[in-house]
């Protein structure tokens, strides 16, 4: 007799949008999708802050620009004061001088938006899995500018590569896919292998490197000379 399955709670989430009628859109859009429960909604990176100390959210979904605190800020001080929970920035702006400040403040996930609601919430439940929730126009970008920034160390590439810091072969194919922009899924369909020993390798490459997510593993790989820059 099988065990039934425990039902999955939903993730506790804060919306930070200084703009009434778009932080109200988006905790309405929200409240009709399941696996995500708005517990509270801030007008600015101060409030956003108060609420997560009082309200202990999952995550964050933040806006950068906002008066009194700015979006950055705020997920600096929530990421260094309550590192239990997560900030996904949703923006209007995609450009470097935004999204690079906004993932070295700690955001694990960073979304435009107009982003649906179903890509919100898949933001929403690959941060709490522990990756990146990054769409892909944001991913791109990271990958083209990671790619200007290590011209040398990305021009030439050793066929196959040679895995650094004792990761095994395997655990290297899986770190290279990650820098080209595969979902753990598309991963093991190219691999053959399950989602499972995808997340397993991850895991262990992760420990090995003392990577935290896949931001950061798409900078290491194009560092160690892993890949090639696009085109």
């Amino acid at each position: 007799m099988t065990e039934p399955e425990v039902e999955k709670k939903p993730a506790r989430v804060v919306v930070a949008d200084d703009q009434t009628v778009v932080r109200e859109g988006i905790v309405m859009l929200l409240g009709l999708l399941p696996g995500v429960e708005v517990i509270g909604a801030a007008g600015d990176g101060e409030e956003a802050v108060r609420l997560v100390g009082e309200l202990a959210p999952d995550v964050v979904l933040m806006d950068l620009r906002m008066p009194r605190c700015d979006g950055v800020e705020a997920t600096r001080r929530i990421r260094e004061q309550y590192p239990g929970t997560q900030v996904v920035v949703l923006t209007t702006y995609a450009d470097d001088e935004s999204l690079f400040p906004a993932l070295r403040a700690g955001a694990r996930g960073y979304l435009t938006k107009d982003a649906g609601g179903e890509e919100i919430v898949r933001a929403v439940e690959s941060v709490l899995s522990g990756e990146a929730g990054l769409s892909p126009s944001v991913q791109r970008r990271l990958l083209e500018r990671l790619s200007q920034a290590e011209p040398q160390s990305a021009a030439v590439m050793p066929t196959p590569p040679v895995p650094p810091d004792a990761l095994t072969v395997r655990e290297t194919e899986v770190l290279v896919l990650i820098a080209e922009g595969l979902s753990n899924q598309e991963i093991a369909h190219r691999l053959h292998v399950s989602n499972a020993t995808v997340k397993t390798h991850i895991n262990n490459l992760f420990a090995k490197t003392g990577l935290k997510d896949r931001a950061q593993a798409v900078r290491y790989a194009y560092a160690k000379g892993l890949v090639r820059p696009p085109g």
